[in-house]
């Protein structure tokens, strides 16, 4: 899929779901990442690890019950480690803050924080429109109930990159250093293609072996998902070789940029004649290379506009045209308010149009 238009290049059996193992893992960072920028919580704060997290299964930091660690090197290493300790351990900081508290005023028990976090993956995932994803644990352990799809973890990822621009970063690590033993990244991808900076590998019995790639190349941002691969090196073959597909031969340009007029019209009886319209948000178009020459725009304006007008508001369309074909179509809003004018602005006006 390519990140700016969100338009999918090539996709098999994208809607099955299936077990997401470690890939469910870019949900909780999801969360995380919200509460870092809301500044609910600090990088540099210190989170106790349970003995719950610290007895879990699976890939793990092999972090100490009843310690203090801060809560970058967790994040660092559910990212690059895929560690479930660390995952669970930022599950019940998140999940058991003042709000979880029961009744009695009793901080909520490791199991409850962790199934509070759940219930807020699982809001988020609809939120985001994430409609065949649900999630029963943090970790991505096999689970009955706990799936998703391919399409649904593109999008998850792709939101995630957009949303979170100086957070993501992180997923390019090749390796961090916990209690001097030296990490390194499951993303073999990271090493073999320049241009991959993410994201995330995951492996169980029942989702086989898991892939979310992305990479950008001349300001071009794809994401390969991979689920259900039969061993480590076929997940990132088969990732490398979407990307190289979507890159040498397919070409994304931005056509409109969000909030810059795309042209002007007229405004009778307002407190202002000229009214800017365009498009709400960046108008990317992803298309075969070569196709992009063949394109063409047609604007077309609704007759005699009249105020108000409010901000955002439909007053046209925008029709692309590939090969003297339709293609696609766009709505067209006004990009500022403009309010009904005084009595002289609305007199002077319908003399000029009764006098047309």
């Amino acid at each position: 899929m390519d990140h700016d238009s969100g338009q999918v290049l090539a996709e098999h059996n994208a809607d099955k779901p299936l077990a997401p193992a470690s890939l469910t893992k870019l949900m909780v960072a999801y969360l995380v990442f919200e509460q870092l920028r809301a500044n609910k919580i600090k990088p540099e704060e210190p989170v106790r690890v349970s003995a719950r997290a610290g007895a879990t299964n699976g890939a793990r930091l092999f972090l100490r019950p009843q310690t203090e660690v801060p809560l970058e090197t967790l994040l660092k290493g559910m990212i690059v480690r895929s560690a479930n300790d660390a995952t669970i351990a930022l599950a019940e900081h998140l999940g058991g803050n003042d709000d979880s508290r029961d009744g009695g005023g009793r901080a909520a028990s490791g199991t409850a924080a962790e199934e509070k976090f759940v219930a807020a993956m699982n809001d988020k995932a609809r939120q985001l429109g994430l409609a065949h994803t649900h999630f029963t644990n943090v970790t991505g352990l096999d689970h009955e109930g706990h799936v998703s799809t391919a399409r649904d973890l593109t999008r998850l990822a792709s939101q995630l990159v957009r949303d979170f621009p100086d957070y993501y970063r992180w997923f390019a690590l090749r390796e961090f250093t916990w209690q001097d033993i030296r990490q390194h990244n499951r993303n073999a991808l990271l090493w073999r293609d320049g241009n991959v900076d993410g994201i995330k590998t995951g492996q169980t019995k029942a989702a086989g072996w898991c892939l979310i790639a992305s990479a950008q190349r001349n300001r071009m941002r794809l994401i390969a998902t991979v689920l259900g691969a039969k061993d480590d090196n076929g997940r990132f073959d088969a990732g490398h070789k979407l990307l190289e597909h979507g890159f040498r031969r397919y070409e994304t340009r931005l056509l409109y940029a969000a909030d810059v007029p795309a042209t002007r019209v007229r405004v009778w009886l307002g407190d202002d004649s000229e009214l800017p319209l365009g498009v709400s948000r960046n108008l990317y178009l992803t298309l075969p290379r070569g196709d992009h020459e063949k394109l063409r725009a047609r604007l077309t304006v609704q007759d005699r506009q009249t105020a108000p007008v409010r901000r955002g508001q439909p007053v046209g369309k925008l029709v692309l045209e590939l090969d003297q074909k339709p293609y696609a179509e766009y709505p067209l809003v006004a990009l500022k308010e403009i309010r009904e004018g005084n009595m002289l602005q609305r007199g002077w006006d319908k003399l000029r149009l009764w006098l047309q």
